[in-house]
């Protein structure tokens, strides 16, 4: 991962200033300790007429996987245990250089030079270049980033092989920007838009970002026009912090057009009594539905299939009335997630013996799930393969044949309302299917009718006179205690 910053000079402004600037000595080759690998400073040259100062990024992929967001960036991350190791994090810009280019630069990045003040606000003839930068958006999305803020941009895409010219380009490419700049600002851009043009970060992004990207964007972020893209992917599309960021890169467009503070514009509301209601998440929404419906059917002991993390087992514990409650997921990991997040390790007595977590596959009968009271899939018969969902109806409905059973699932006809959601996406990497509300229903049915169940559907969350509820839950209640089970005996079944 490298990058290259380039200026001329002349004998009265020698181009070896940089080194003031970067707080760097031409002279050495400095070496920095990240979170992620060793950042190297070297200057390739350095001479009164010109000055190259480099950024080389040597990145440990070992703690890339073991420090990083791993499952949790909204599909965009490589999800395999093999992908993790071997990708284009070494190799190519991307958030991992620009936190390291604000870590060895952050002086400079805050536009301080300690020993020459004047340096820092003078424009210098400038030239940054970076060899591999992935571009989702490609060259044309690189310069409608970079060229408005003064930057003569040359970008030209990397082929794929260039021994096999008809495999066509690759998704990233070669980035050179020249232009008269400050050199703090040259590196706020950077900082900002190589994670923009990547479309994805490596760490987990928090409401303090917020403030950062205000921050380092001060001064060309509110005009650009490209500003609502630059917010949505540096914020990595979370919705309620691009709006945030949105609403006050408007407040300082205002302020800075009426040459006032932003604070004095923004004093419509006193915080202390603002009584304005924040959305509730969709999360939330879902497990307070599930939580009623479990209550409206007087369950006592419950299944989690599919538990995750443990979320909707927290909240079950949290509730006396649930006497026993079993999580079950597949994922090894995610049971031993569900068992931090719950302390196990320091619960009490009494309410350990209120919970189990275990492993298991829900497309294969298993004897430990049968005679509850109730059974919860909440967002799971989305990730299973369309082929192997009759086993997962036999295995909950057929074998083990609790009381009732819950079944959220994505609403499809929803997705259009999301703004972040690309046409013809589902919501997360892992879906197999997402259904409208009609094959939902026609599922469901078919499942009740098959297994001795009744059926009502529950909308979660805001009932949108359109395209319905972002969720969508069926209630099956058991009415045939003695009915034969009707299915189509499955390799998964037999393997059993």
């Amino acid at each position: 991962m490298f990058l290259t910053i380039s200026t001329t000079g002349t004998p009265e402004r020698p181009a070896t200033d940089l080194g003031f600037l970067l707080h760097k000595h031409p002279d050495k080759a400095q070496a920095f300790s990240t979170s992620y690998g060793t950042a190297h400073v070297l200057y390739p040259e350095a001479s009164a007429e010109r000055c190259t100062a480099a950024l080389l990024l040597e990145v440990d992929p070992v703690a890339l996987v073991r420090r990083g967001r791993g499952g949790r960036d909204q599909g965009r991350s490589p999800d395999t245990a093999l992908a993790q190791y071997v990708n284009d994090r070494p190799y190519a810009a991307s958030s991992l250089l620009a936190v390291a280019l604000g870590n060895v630069f952050s002086s400079a990045l805050a536009g301080r030079c300690a020993a020459r003040p004047e340096l820092a606000e003078a424009a210098l003839p400038l030239r940054v270049e970076v060899p591999a930068v992935p571009a989702k958006g490609g060259a044309a999305l690189a310069r409608r980033l970079f060229a408005p803020l003064g930057w003569a941009v040359t970008a030209e895409p990397v082929p794929l092989d260039e021994r096999f010219p008809e495999w066509g380009d690759s998704r990233y490419v070669r980035l050179v920007l020249e232009g008269e700049q400050r050199l703090a600002d040259a590196l706020r851009h950077l900082y900002v838009l190589l994670p923009v043009l990547d479309d994805a970060k490596h760490y987990w992004v928090s409401p303090d970002e917020v403030d950062k990207l205000l921050r380092v964007g001060e001064g060309w972020l509110p005009g650009h026009p490209e500003q609502q893209l630059i917010t949505l992917r540096y914020l990595s599309r979370r919705r309620s912090l691009t709006r945030e960021a949105t609403e006050r890169l408007e407040l300082a467009r205002l302020a800075a057009a009426d040459d006032t503070e932003a604070e004095e514009l923004d004093n419509a509301v006193d915080e202390d009594t603002d009584t304005e209601e924040r959305p509730v998440p969709l999360a939330v929404r879902r497990r307070e539905a599930i939580l009623a419906a479990l209550r409206d059917a007087g369950a006592s002991r419950v299944l989690d299939l599919g538990c995750g993390q443990g979320q909707l087992v927290r909240e079950l514990l949290q509730d006396p009335r649930f006497t026993e409650v079993v999580g079950v997921d597949v994922s090894v990991r995610a049971l031993s997630l569900a068992a931090r997040r719950l302390r196990l390790d320091r619960m009490g007595e009494r309410q350990a013996a209120r919970v189990r977590l275990v492993q298991g596959s829900l497309t294969y009968t298993d004897k430990r799930l049968k005679g509850y009271d109730a059974a919860v899939l909440s967002e799971v018969i989305e990730h299973v393969d369309l082929p192997r969902l009759p086993a997962l109806e036999y295995a909950v409905f057929g074998a083990a044949r609790p009381g009732t059973v819950l079944v959220t699932t994505p609403n499809v006809e929803y997705n259009v309302r999301w703004e972040t959601l690309p046409a013809g996406h589902v919501r997360h990497g892992d879906h197999r299917f997402e259904w409208t509300r009609a094959e939902f229903r026609d599922w469901a049915r078919g499942v009740a009718d098959r297994h001795g169940y009744a059926v009502v559907f529950t909308p979660v969350g805001p009932d949108d006179p359109e395209v319905g509820p972002p969720t969508q839950m069926a209630v099956f209640t058991l009415t045939d205690t003695t009915a034969p089970t009707t299915t189509t005996t499955t390799k998964e079944e037999k393997a059993a």
